[in-house]
């Protein structure tokens, strides 16, 4: 299987490395691709050295492929892992945004390519209408499968849902989409 993943500016993106190491133990080929914020809670160093491939981060400076990364990187993939998906990030994919390198790939894919959601945010930005709307309607699309985070004590000190599910999850739910998958 080529799962993508898509990193975004959380702090559950450390668990992000997890799925990676999880995929790579299981014979799964990975590549990354993270935001800016990303980037400054995990360096991109940090996926490379785990996926064994180049990180996608910007959209104007190629990666070794040449040619349009974002093009070939969503011909490339099997399943989509947006981990962890920041309140930002999924109203950007519900409304069609695409002003990034990872928001740009992910709309590059194939329609039929499923993208797995994990969401990880304070609790109060979860229960946010807003961010429960764009939950919904990106629902509503077919393609895009929500693992919901978990309650628990969050890094801000409030208690309740918000936490990244655990990435073994994340991963189970994306095996579970793609033909020939568990």
């Amino acid at each position: 299987m080529h799962l993508l993943l898509c990193v975004t500016g959380g702090i559950a993106a450390y668990k992000a490395c997890e799925l990676v190491s999880l995929a790579r133990h299981g014979d799964h080929a990975v590549r990354v691709a993270m935001t800016a914020n990303a980037t400054r809670f995990v360096t991109p160093v940090t996926f490379q050295a785990l996926s064994g491939e180049p990180v996608l981060l910007d959209l104007f400076e190629p990666s070794s492929e040449g040619g349009i990364d974002h093009i070939s990187w969503a011909r490339w993939t099997d399943v989509a892992v947006v981990a962890p998906a920041t309140a930002n990030l999924l109203g950007k994919l519900a409304h069609g945004l695409a002003d990034d390198a990872v928001t740009t790939l992910l709309t590059a894919l194939p329609w039929a390519t499923p993208i797995v959601l994990a969401p990880a945010m304070n609790t109060e930005m979860w229960r946010n209408p807003v961010v429960q709307r764009n939950v919904t309607l990106l629902g509503e699309y077919g393609r895009f499968h929500v693992v919901d985070p978990v309650s628990k004590r969050l890094a801000c000190g409030d208690e309740g849902p918000g936490a990244m599910a655990a990435p073994v999850d994340v991963l189970a739910a994306a095996l579970r989409l793609v033909p020939g998958g568990p």
